[in-house]
């Protein structure tokens, strides 16, 4: 999907991506590609209250449940311990931060993150796009 989300971005097709977003590093591996594509991204967040998103978990999976899976409390609760929200600086839309030090660029970090992800600079052999 993600993939999908940039070649459209390419063409000037507004995207939203509504996936993704659990950690900086994923925010900022987005924002990178869409500025090497030549695209303007902003990252939103909506937060929610812990039992406001249990009651629509609940809902979602007993009118939907072809289309999600059942959480527990435990679950859903352990899994809202491992979002990273976005701070301030992001939500303006910061300078992103440079890559994590074990990959070259941006876009190798995510398509290994990705796997369905080509890394556009390996693909294309093109020059990478400044990474800050």
């Amino acid at each position: 999907m993600i993939e999908l989300g940039i070649r459209a971005a390419e063409l000037g097709t507004t995207v939203v991506f509504d996936f993704g977003f659990w950690g900086k590093d994923e925010r900022s591996a987005l924002r990178w590609i869409a500025a090497a594509v030549g695209a303007r991204s902003q990252v939103v967040y909506l937060p929610i209250d812990p039992d406001e998103q249990r009651r629509r978990v609940t809902h979602r999976f007993a009118t939907t449940p072809d289309h999600t899976f059942h959480m527990s409390a435990d679950e859903l609760e352990h899994w809202r311990t491992q979002f990273q929200a976005p701070d301030d600086e992001e939500l303006r839309g910061s300078q992103i931060p440079p890559v994590p030090p074990e990959h070259a660029t941006w876009s190798e970090w995510a398509s290994r993150r990705w796997p369905s992800l080509p890394d556009r600079n390996a693909a294309t052999n093109s020059p990478r796009p400044h990474e800050p």
